[in-house]
């Protein structure tokens, strides 16, 4: 199972989001590749927003070997699964895959909690710590809902 997590900067969220379902598949033995990346390419080759990576290490998950890279259209077919983080991050990696979009493995994230529902993960870039926990908690419980769902993949 090869699944990519993605945000706009690949930075704050989707780094979490790769780091938390990297330890939850990990805990289960399982055989899966979890990577990353933004639609934006404001940061790459940066590590990791510092909130981001104290938030992880708080909870046990290390994410300061990640480096931000951007989104491409041949991760459409790299990957057997694609979760972004809001609506603008759906529209950009639909806009950037061209020919190769393929909606059937694309999805917004927090539709893994709350099906149907398209909410998005809150940017926490602008914020303050307090954010970056509320973030980690929400991807944690909807990577623990794809684990269920794809554990058996």
């Amino acid at each position: 199972m090869k699944v990519l997590m993605v945000c706009l900067g690949n930075i704050c969220r989707s780094p979490l989001a790769e780091g938390i379902l990297q330890y939850k598949a990990e805990q289960l033995k399982l055989d899966w590749h979890i990577d990353s990346a933004g639609t934006g390419g404001y940061h790459i080759g940066e590590p990791p927003h510092r909130l981001s990576q104290k938030v992880a290490r708080l909870n046990g998950i290390n994410i300061s070997n990640q480096c931000a890279r951007q989104f491409v259209k041949d991760d459409m077919n790299l990957f057997d699964r694609i979760y972004v983080m809001d609506a603008n991050n759906y529209n950009e990696v639909k806009r950037i895959s061209g020919p190769l979009w393929n909606p059937e493995k694309t999805d917004l994230l927090l539709n893994a909690l709350y099906p149907g529902e398209n909410r998005g993960v809150p940017d926490p870039w602008y914020g303050t710590e307090q954010g970056y926990h509320e973030v980690f908690d929400m991807v944690s419980k909807a990577c623990a809902n794809i684990i269920a769902q794809y554990k058996s993949n």
